[in-house]
């Protein structure tokens, strides 16, 4: 594996994201290369960043309680997606890390002398993203490498794996 070289990739446990792990994945192996997932979640609403409020009213959680569990839960989606890869597939080297912050900051942020960064779409459409503000298409105006935004498709017809069937469809 090149040291240097990786691949990173965005999840938020979308179905979007997962294909675009699966993606990442394939490329980082067919690049010889590794992946760094990474996953972020919003910082408090308050000035300190020592404690979490969850909606609801309920008590302040220590922000690094919540980095914890987020990062468990991005490391369990990996593991489902990398059991989900075809028979006798070897997954490339997989780093997860979870980020205080907004997805777009974090991914931009990670993908700086990375090889490739890839995101997932939701699939809102044009103007609703606009409207919204689109984490991949942030990502596409601002990363300092090539990304790949793996949009969702049908459900696959073939033997062949969805992600594959997302690059082929997008070319």
């Amino acid at each position: 594996m090149d040291e240097r070289g990786r691949v990173v990739v965005g999840i938020d446990d979308s179905a979007g994201s997962r294909l675009a792990l699966a993606y990442a994945l394939d490329e980082a192996a067919r690049r010889g290369t590794a992946v760094e997932v990474v996953t972020a979640f919003p910082p408090p609403d308050y000035p300190t960043v020592e404690y979490w409020t969850p909606l609801g009213g309920l008590p302040p959680l220590p922000t690094e309680q919540v980095r914890a569990e987020v990062q468990r839960d991005a490391e369990r989606i990996v593991q489902e997606v990398v059991s989900e890869l075809p028979p006798g597939t070897t997954p490339p080297p997989v780093t997860v890390r979870a980020v205080l912050g907004g997805a777009a900051d974090a991914l931009l942020r990670a993908a700086e002398e990375a090889d490739l960064l890839v995101v997932g779409s939701r699939g809102r459409g044009g103007f609703r993203s606009m409207l919204l503000g689109s984490v991949s298409l942030s990502c596409a105006l601002h990363s300092p490498c090539p990304v790949t935004v793996v949009r969702p498709t049908k459900q696959p017809t073939t033997g062949e794996p969805a992600f594959a069937q997302a690059a082929r469809s997008e070319g």
